[in-house]
């Protein structure tokens, strides 16, 4: 471990692995508000942010529980639909508030082309807030609509599998071969709710 007069010890957040706090600074330097991506094990969070000196200030925020509570998800909330699905109504939230340009932070998480905070990015992009983002990150259409685990589930089906692998899904009442047009179902009740 160093030591010596000249040492410093860094920030507590930046000890945590919680911060970097040279990439804040330059999102905070930009001027504009920050559309920040945070995922945990069971949960997404998406807000839009801008930096004040007392601290953050939170313009919009949506939570991937919200999509149970209000329109009626039944998929899990840590996928990719959902933080597509949180992502867009974080930005039609922040679009409502006179946002249209946005920072995005994605914390610590690392940027893997298809990862899940690409997803809620494309979002904000598709609803109308520009957030920059290169286009070869985000994942493809039929990821982000949940083809994928449609096509395996049908495969645990035909090896009677699927009650294992599934049992949130069936639980929730929702097949997963279902879950595309699921997908879409929620999709356009959160785009009727805030119609502009």
């Amino acid at each position: 471990m160093a030591k010596g007069p000249r040492y410093k010890v860094p920030r507590r957040r930046r000890r945590e692995g919680k911060t970097n706090y040279y990439k804040r600074y330059r999102m905070i330097v930009s001027g504009h508000p920050r559309f920040i991506v945070r995922k945990t094990l069971n949960y997404i969070w998406v807000q839009v942010a801008t930096a004040k000196p007392e601290g953050d200030v939170i313009i919009a925020a949506a939570h991937s529980n919200e999509l149970r509570k209000r329109f009626g998800w039944k998929a899990g909330t840590c996928n990719t639909s959902a933080a597509y699905l949180t992502g867009l109504l974080a930005a039609l939230r922040a679009l409502e508030k006179g946002v249209e340009y946005a920072v995005p932070d994605i914390g610590l998480h690392r940027p893997v082309k298809g990862a899940l905070v690409f997803a809620a990015i494309k979002a904000a992009n598709d609803a109308g807030l520009k957030v920059p983002m290169g286009g070869e990150v985000a994942p493809s259409e039929e990821r982000i609509r949940g083809e994928h685990i449609a096509s395996y589930a049908k495969i645990l089906r035909e090896n009677g599998l699927l009650e294992k692998r599934f049992s949130r899904y069936l639980a929730n009442g929702l097949q997963p071969e279902d879950l595309p047009s699921h997908f879409e179902e929620v999709k356009n009740k959160i785009l009727e709710a805030y119609k502009r």
